[in-house]
C-alpha cells in the first residue's frame, strides 16, 4: 500500500501508535518483555514496510548491523535492546511528511530537504508517549545529528549526539548507500564501508564506523548483516 493522499496518513499513524499502545501495557517480567518487545515491534516494521514500500527491508536490515555494532561495543543488554527498537522505527517519522516526498523517488526542492530533515523529530515525537521506548525514542531523535555538528534536527556534534544515535546513523547510512550498476551484494558492502570511512570524522563517529569495518574484516559480510541477535 502507498499511502497516497493526505487522509490516509492519520489512520496509518493511528493504526501504528495503537499497536505500540497495546505493547507499552504489557505487565510481564523485565528479560520476558524485552524478547515480546522485540517481536511486537518487528510487526510495527513490518507494517511500516506496508506503508512506504520503497524501503521494505530497512529497518530489519538496520537493525541487525546496529545490534552487531552495540555488541562489538559492550553496550548492556537493556541499552542493546532499545537500540535494535529504534533501529525498527528510526524511519516512523516519513508517515508525517505530506505524501509527495513518502516516495523516495525524484529530485526535491529546497523546501522539501527541509521538510525531510524533520522526520528524525516527527518520529520522536510519535514514540515520546510510550514507555517502553523511551531511551529508544532519545536515538532516533538525534541519529540524523552529525559527527562534526552539522546534522539535524539540533546540530549536535561530537560525544554530545548520544552514543545509540551514532551507531544508528551509521547503521542506517551503511543499509541506505546505493552503488548504481553493482548488483553483487559483496561488492556493494565494501564500497559501502569506503563511503563511510572517507565521511568517518565528519559525518560519523570514527569509533562506530571503525567498529563496523572491523566486524567486516573478522566475519563474514553476511554474518554482519543478518545474524539473529539472541
Amino acid at each position: 500500500m502507498y499511502v497516497d493522499a493526505a487522509e490516509q496518513v492519520e489512520p496509518a499513524v493511528v493504526k501504528i501508535q495503537r499497536m505500540l499502545r497495546k505493547i507499552d501495557q504489557l505487565h510481564l517480567p523485565r528479560a520476558s518483555r524485552r524478547d515480546l518487545e522485540s517481536i511486537l515491534v518487528r510487526q510495527v516494521s513490518n507494517e511500516l514496510d506496508r506503508l512506504l514500500p520503497w524501503q521494505a527491508g530497512h529497518g530489519q536490515e538496520t537493525a541487525a548491523v546496529a545490534f552487531r555494532i552495540g555488541q562489538a561495543a559492550h553496550l548492556d543488554d537493556e541499552v542493546l535492546h532499545q537500540l535494535e527498537l529504534a533501529a525498527l522505527l528510526h524511519d516512523l517519522g516519513l508517515l508525517m511528511l505530506p505524501p509527495h516526498l513518502q516516495t523516495g523517488q525524484g529530485s526535491l526542492e529546497p523546501d522539501s530537504y527541509v521538510a525531510i530533515q524533520n522526520h528524525a523529530r516527527l518520529g520522536a515525537t510519535l514514540l515520546e508517549p510510550f514507555s517502553f521506548l523511551r531511551e529508544a525514542t532519545v536515538m532516533i531523535a538525534h541519529h540524523h545529528e552529525r559527527w562534526d555538528g552539522s546534522g539535524y534536527p539540533y546540530g549536535l556534534r561530537g560525544e554530545f549526539i548520544p552514543f545509540g544515535s551514532r551507531i544508528l546513523a551509521v547503521a542506517d547510512a551503511f543499509q541506505a548507500i546505493q552503488v548504481p550498476g553493482v548488483r553483487d551484494r559483496s561488492l556493494r558492502d565494501h564500497i559501502a564501508l569506503r563511503i563511510l570511512r572517507v565521511a568517518s570524522g565528519t559525518q560519523f563517529d570514527p569509533l562506530v564506523v571503525d567498529i563496523l569495518v572491523e566486524l567486516f574484516e573478522e566475519t563474514d559480510a553476511v554474518c554482519v548483516r543478518e545474524t539473529r541477535y539472541r
